[in-house]
C-alpha cells in the first residue's frame, strides 16, 4: 500500500523515526482490503487546546505537540471505518513495523484508562 498525498502532508513535522515506522507499515500491507490514512501528525498548541476543550483529547501534554505521535484511520477498500477490531488488526501491522525497525512505539489502544485506537506514539522511555 502507498500513502496518499494528504497522509504524506500530515506527516510533516513528525519525528523521522515515527515516519519510518508508518511508511514501513504501509509497505507491509500488500494485499487485501485493509489500509490506513494519517489523520493527524504534529499538532499546534492552539489545536491541542481546541481538541482538549471538545473532549477529543484527554491531555494538554500530547505527544502530537512535538511530533512524537500520529493518528491513523483504518480504511477498508478505501473507506474509513471506526470499527474497533479493525484498529486492533492495524496495530499488529504498525507495531510489527516498529519492531522490524527497532523503534519503540506505543499504541493508544493498549492503554487501560483511555483506549485510543487510532493513536501511535514514540515510547517516552526512549524518546523523552
Amino acid at each position: 500500500m502507498e500513502l496518499n498525498e494528504r497522509s504524506k502532508q500530515k506527516l510533516k513535522g513528525v519525528h523521522p523515526d515515527l515516519i519510518r515506522v508508518i511508511l514501513r507499515a504501509a509497505q507491509n500491507i500488500t494485499v487485501g482490503p485493509l489500509g490506513f490514512v494519517v489523520t493527524e501528525g504534529s499538532r499546534s498548541l492552539e489545536r491541542q487546546k481546541l481538541l482538549f476543550a471538545e473532549g477529543k483529547s484527554k491531555t494538554m501534554n500530547s505527544r502530537h505537540l512535538n511530533g512524537d505521535a500520529v493518528d491513523l484511520a483504518v480504511t477498508i477498500d478505501g473507506t474509513v471505518t471506526w470499527d474497533y477490531p479493525q484498529y486492533e488488526e492495524l496495530s499488529k501491522i504498525v507495531l510489527g513495523a516498529a519492531k522490524e525497525l527497532n523503534i519503540p512505539v506505543v499504541w493508544g489502544g493498549s492503554w487501560t484508562s483511555f483506549k485510543d485506537g487510532p493513536h501511535y506514539e514514540l515510547d517516552r522511555r526512549f524518546y523523552p
